[in-house]
């Protein structure tokens, strides 16, 4: 929890939006998610989100449904993604968190999963489809085992419900920029700036925005307003466009990419 507290506050010191990549665990192999680790902390990244490949996921668009259907296809164990998360840790100093269904975490059980999750290097976990009040007793034992929780604010969520959801996730808070399911977007809502800052009135925890989010003017527009940008299938198709090329060679495409995603806000 440390690493992730200790990221934010080193940003808004310097009033810095960070950079949040989301990889598919597993897509198209362990090897490539292994080499895009470093590489997208090399090209700026400031977190990691490693999605935990899950059979009905709750909002993910076709391109990230794809990727995650690729990889269960192959076999891909949760212990397998924990290897490599624990063996990629030496090389990759921000943080990592899983982005992980809640029935994945249940039929494993929570507090093994809490426990192997840490050791293997992840600092907090996302947590899509856990509301509260339900959330309130699982986020105490993840968080107890010395990881972060993350829970998932729409712009149709109540402002009660909002502050339950900002009291429970000790890491940050995503919002969602649109209700729906994820996706590149040319543009994004033109209400977003009065909810966020509606939102970081509310709490003193980063705030972070994903869905949609895919352009250099995209984080230029959130810098004001949002702790961090969260990247997801726009660098799926990356990933997807790179075809059978090497693990190093897809790692310097999809670098390059968050390179180019920076260039308006650093």
């Amino acid at each position: 929890m440390g690493n992730i507290d200790s990221t934010f506050a080193a940003l808004r010191e310097k009033k810095q939006l960070a950079l949040m990549p989301f990889i598919p665990a597993g897509y198209p192999d362990l090897a490539i998610t292994a080499a895009l680790l470093p590489a997208m902390e090399q090209a700026g990244a400031n977190l990691i989100e490693i999605g935990i490949p899950f059979s009905d996921p709750i909002a993910d668009g076709p391109t990230i449904q794809a990727a995650f259907t690729a990889a269960l296809a192959k076999g891909l164990k949760l212990a397998e993604v924990f290897d490599m998360v624990r063996s990629a840790r030496a090389k990759v100093s921000i943080p990592l968190v899983a982005m992980v269904s809640y029935s994945i975490v249940y039929r494993y059980g929570l507090e093994r999963f809490a426990a192997d999750a840490r050791k293997a290097g992840f600092d907090g976990l996302i947590l899509p489809d856990l509301p509260p009040p339900e959330a309130a007793a699982v986020c105490a034992k993840v968080q107890a085992a010395g990881l972060s929780t993350t829970l998932l604010v729409a712009p149709t969520t109540s402002e009660k419900r909002r502050k339950e959801i900002a009291d429970l996730s000790n890491g940050f808070i995503y919002y969602l920029s649109v209700s729906g399911i994820t996706g590149e977007r040319d543009r994004l809502p033109d209400n977003i700036e009065s909810n966020l800052r509606q939102l970081r009135g509310m709490t003193r925890r980063p705030v972070c925005v994903g869905f949609g989010i895919s352009k250099p003017e995209h984080l230029a527009q959130l810098a004001p307003v949002a702790d961090g940008a969260i990247v997801g299938s726009a660098i799926v198709k990356k990933i997807t466009q790179a075809g059978s090329a090497d693990p190093q060679e897809i790692a310097r495409v999809v670098g390059d990419y968050c390179r180019s995603l920076l260039t308006q806000v650093r």
